[in-house]
């Protein structure tokens, strides 16, 4: 499996990018190069891009299926950006981070892989497993009183719940309640310019 080995502060530096939506704390105290560098409009596209698939950990082949996923939902509804972060958001392990499952999306991701999570309360060890609104997660019976779910929650316990989704931290559960809209997702990304960059 293909996997980014870049260090992850040095990627949040190159596409200036604040590591507190990765849910990583600590930030890098070196200054990125070449500030005063003009970037050409394709690159401005090409950085919007290279930022929602690093936040959400996604690689280009998927990307480019979310992306023409999207384009075909906004022959109904919606528009192509924003339908683009709204299947992004809908992702197992993205909700599991969202809910404060997980200290970051990789966290999450791992969870999802080893097998920890039900979803309408059949295993899911799909990370990129696409949830609809009425879903409900929780972490399975036998991992609800491990240590690592009770410091994960020391960590998120302060993390905000998006409106979208309903937690239940007690229950180590949540439920998707709406579709997420544009403005409930703080990710920094221009997805206008991403819409450009695959329109050409």
């Amino acid at each position: 499996m293909a996997r980014d080995m870049v260090p992850v502060l040095k990627r949040c530096r190159s596409l200036d990018l604040d590591p507190i939506y990765l849910g990583i704390a600590k930030k890098s105290k070196k200054q990125p190069q070449n500030t005063r560098r003009k970037i050409s409009e394709y690159g401005l596209q090409m950085r919007e891009k290279q930022k929602a698939k690093f936040i959400y950990g996604v690689l280009e082949k998927q990307f480019r299926g979310y992306y023409a996923k999207a384009e075909k939902m906004a022959k109904k509804e919606g528009i192509p950006g924003e339908n683009l972060l709204m299947l992004l958001e809908l992702r197992l392990d993205n909700v599991m981070f969202r809910l404060g499952y997980g200290r970051t999306r990789k966290e999450a991701r791992q969870i999802v892989r080893h097998k920890h999570v039900l979803v309408n309360g059949k295993p899911v060890d799909i990370p990129s497993y696409q949830l609809k609104v009425g879903d409900t997660v929780e972490i399975k019976e036998q991992y609800k009183n491990a240590q690592r779910y009770k410091d994960v929650l020391e960590v998120t316990d302060t993390r905000i719940v998006p409106e979208w989704l309903s937690a239940n931290h007690d229950a180590l559960s949540g439920s998707i309640v709406a579709r997420p809209q544009r403005a409930q997702i703080d990710v920094p990304v221009e997805e206008t310019l991403i819409v450009e960059l695959y329109s050409k």
